[in-house]
């Protein structure tokens, strides 16, 4: 049965809901405002006790590779040109990604959909990190 478009009902397009992602430093303490915690980096942090860190889960497959965590990481972490190029290499590996990598991301996006997100990342940069970075990625897909 066909309606005209003027039929006198509303019209209701249900759009999922935009993720709603935070990026923290994991050694600041968990706030119930947080949502699910999701730890982002290849390493344990150090100092940090796995019942401090309050995580829904490890997503290490997330992290970016050994070779580029310490390439970015090297004496031209702090150079624009050196973030551009970690991020644009970062990016292809997350485009890449293997099973793990699916895996983790439908586990983020689970817990996305039932609230927020907060990446934690241990670097000392607020604004060059993994988790900026692919914060940055799971926007633009």
């Amino acid at each position: 049965m066909d309606l005209p478009a003027n039929a006198g009902w509303p019209i209701v397009i249900q759009m999922a809901s935009p993720l709603t992602i935070a990026v923290k430093r994991i050694h600041e303490p968990a706030d119930p405002g947080d949502g699910a915690r999701f730890l982002v980096d290849r390493l344990w942090p150090r100092g940090v006790s796995k019942e401090k860190a309050a995580l829904a889960a490890w997503l290490k497959p997330l992290s970016p590779s050994d070779a580029l965590r310490k390439q970015f990481h090297g004496e031209t972490a702090d150079s624009d040109e050196a973030w551009d190029a970690f991020r644009l290499d970062y990016f292809a590996e997350l485009d890449a990604g293997d099973e793990e990598v699916r895996a983790a991301l439908f586990t983020l996006d689970a817990a996305g959909s039932a609230g927020p997100v907060t990446l934690l990342y241990a670097a000392k940069s607020e604004e060059r990190n993994n988790a900026v970075a692919l914060r940055e990625w799971l926007e633009r897909r």
